[in-house]
């Protein structure tokens, strides 16, 4: 059975997002975008709340037509063209090429996808993972903590939440940011 799994950049003090939203404190080098693109490319199917799409379908597609763009930038720009998306959002009217909108998160659809056959398939998006959290269908979680500290933010997990996971891997990168993959006992 595929997996659901969520890579998500987190300050040390827990934030996926800073107080406005802002994502430009990740530390993304090539040694980190080629590991993103190593594990990103075998996955399935990209699933994304409407934020996190429009913020990668603003740019990924075309990311390889720019000479100046880096190694690393230009290779994922042919991952997230090819990989399949779904597109969870109740306010836009149609998604772009090799995606599906789907309106509401709903436990049964996503066993449904589960089941069928094929890799494991990630879920981006503040909004969404925290939807698919409260469900309980995050079978693992990669969290890539970077060295900082935000003070404010949006935090990865919600106020009362709790759950056990269990280590599955460390990793650190040359710039500091540190690999901590779980996976949810089932």
């Amino acid at each position: 059975m595929r997996k659901i799994v969520t890579a998500m950049s987190v300050s040390l003090d827990g934030f996926m997002e800073g107080p406005g939203g802002e994502i430009d404190w990740h530390m993304v080098d090539d040694e980190l975008h080629t590991h993103f693109n190593e594990h990103l490319g075998t996955m399935s199917a990209f699933m994304n709340g409407r934020v996190s799409y429009e913020l990668m379908e603003g740019f990924w597609p075309a990311a390889d037509a720019d000479p100046a763009n880096p190694k690393p930038v230009a290779e994922f720009a042919a991952i997230w063209r090819d990989t399949p998306k779904f597109v969870y959002s109740r306010t836009l009217d149609h998604v772009g090429p090799n995606a599906t909108l789907v309106r509401d998160v709903v436990p049964e659809e996503i066993a449904e996808l589960k089941a069928r056959p094929g890799g494991n398939m990630t879920v981006g998006g503040a909004g969404l993972v925290a939807s698919f959290q409260r469900h309980d269908l995050i079978d693992e979680y990669h969290l890539y903590v970077h060295p900082l500290v935000l003070g404010a933010g949006k935090p990865l997990l919600p106020p009362g939440a709790a759950f056990d996971l269990e280590l599955t891997e460390t990793r650190v990168f040359g710039n500091g940011v540190v690999l901590l993959r779980y996976r949810r006992p089932r």
